[in-house]
């Protein structure tokens, strides 16, 4: 099998948060995303993705299912928006049309991911999702920095 072009990541680690209950989508990130470059944590539900990002050092990326049962990605964006330096959100999703994206854009996550998952696809959006977040990560240390310095 012939390894996908992947985009420069500078050698840094990059920690993802996948939420969702279907154990072949987690399998199949472990897959596509191996340690050393990428740690891959992984919770069922709503509720324990939420509790594992307030108890944890934020990861960039959070990958969750549209559909979650009770909940859905909505709230997922909902419980991050709030949060010091929020994560990018990937909305992953077997049904992932125009009108998915368009309302996922729209109300602040980062972009839709669409299954089953291709490995050169999951490797794109992801690295690109983190160079964003970095590039967004540095502007707030700079901003700090220069209001501390002020």
């Amino acid at each position: 099998m012939r390894k996908p072009p992947s985009i420069e990541t500078t050698g840094d680690v990059i920690r993802v948060l996948s939420v969702t209950a279907i154990e072949d989508d987690h399998s199949a990130l472990d897959r596509m995303l191996p340690p050393p470059k990428w740690i891959v944590s992984k919770s069922l539900t709503l509720a324990a993705g939420l509790a594992q990002l307030r108890k944890r050092v934020l990861p960039p990326l959070v990958l969750c299912e549209r559909d979650l049962f009770p909940g859905s990605w909505r709230e997922m964006l909902d419980g991050i928006k709030h949060m010091s330096d929020p994560p990018l959100l990937i909305v992953t999703s077997r049904l992932a049309d125009e009108q998915l994206w368009a309302e996922a854009l729209n109300l602040g996550a980062y972009d839709v991911l669409a299954k089953p998952f291709e490995v050169s696809e999951v490797n794109r959006i992801l690295s690109l999702a983190w160079l964003h977040w970095r590039r967004l990560h540095e502007g707030v240390q700079q901003l700090n920095a220069f209001a501390t310095a002020s």
